[in-house]
């Protein structure tokens, strides 16, 4: 099938931008590797395309002692090899490499993906997990939202039609904190039936002082389950991530579709979450010891 009749608007400023999105019937073009196609399945069918491709300034990564700022046209493969970003948060090249496949990286960009609140998407969990915030801008000014207010529902995000969501924010996790992401999809590249997201910290003795993760495929948004109850204060060698599995279950109510039951999605919840906590865990003794 083929796109309804649009118009299209290419600015050159994030002013133009705005003043084309005030009447809350366009769409904002940026990698368009989602909008168009479901523009194309005649599932979405905007009055309008806002292409904000030729802005500049909207593709810089800033990393900073505390965060990772990315641009609305920061594509997920920029993100994903960036150095610093890395080094600062390595959670979200581990999460990002996960995102489809490299073609659509390429092209892709994290805010955006952010934006379209797909609750099988990895970088909406992402900016839960590491309590991030969205920054957004219409002709009455802008206003910054945390990521706990952000995912209203599946594919709503609490953007407004006039609004454009020109940067993401991550939190840099503390000292001591390693970070996973696993998840378990049929093909490479295909939607997760399941993935998880883990932050786990390590004060200076070795002794686990929090653990959190981030499940997407489970719900309507990304659900963030904090199990430090399960673990905190146990020697990094002796943690036993049963308790925490148990925390997760409890959490979540995954429906069946025809990837997966509703079953077969909380056995891989609980199963993911204790591998990724496992994993984060070892990322952070070993960053302890460093």
């Amino acid at each position: 099938m083929k796109p309804a009749a649009f118009a299209y608007h290419r600015p050159a400023s994030v002013d133009e931008a705005v003043d084309m999105l005030a009447d809350g019937q366009a769409k904002v073009l940026a990698g368009g590797q989602s909008l168009i196609p479901l523009m194309s399945m005649r599932l979405a069918a905007p009055a309008s395309l806002v292409d904000i491709n030729h802005i500049n300034g909207l593709a810089d990564i800033v990393v900073t002692e505390t965060s990772v700022r990315i641009g609305a046209l920061t594509r997920h493969r920029a993100l994903e090899l960036d150095d610093g970003a890395f080094a600062a948060n390595p959670l979200l090249r581990r999460a990002v490499s996960h995102v489809a496949h490299a073609t659509i990286r390429n092209r892709g960009t994290t805010v955006g993906s952010l934006v379209h609140a797909d609750p099988a998407a990895e970088m909406p969990a992402v900016l839960a997990l590491l309590d991030g915030t969205v920054r957004a801008v219409n002709k009455s000014g802008e206003r910054s939202i945390i990521a706990a207010d952000f995912f209203a529902g599946p594919m709503e995000s609490a953007l407004a039609p006039d609004e454009l969501a020109v940067s993401a924010t991550f939190a840099n996790p503390p000292t001591g904190a390693g970070s996973s992401w696993v998840e378990l999809s049929r093909r490479q590249g295909d939607y997760a039936m399941v993935g998880v997201g883990a932050v786990v910290v390590l004060d200076p003795s070795g002794h686990v002082s929090s653990a959190r993760v981030a499940l997407i495929s489970v719900g309507p948004t990304p659900e963030v389950v904090d199990v430090s109850a399960a673990c905190a204060g146990a020697s990094y060698d002796r943690v036993d991530w049963t308790d925490a599995g148990d925390l997760v279950e409890s959490r979540i109510d995954p429906e069946g579709d025809i990837h997966a039951t509703a079953e077969y999605r909380r056995h891989l919840a609980i199963t993911l979450s204790r591998r990724a906590l496992a994993a984060a865990l070892a990322d952070s003794a070993a960053r302890v010891a460093a």
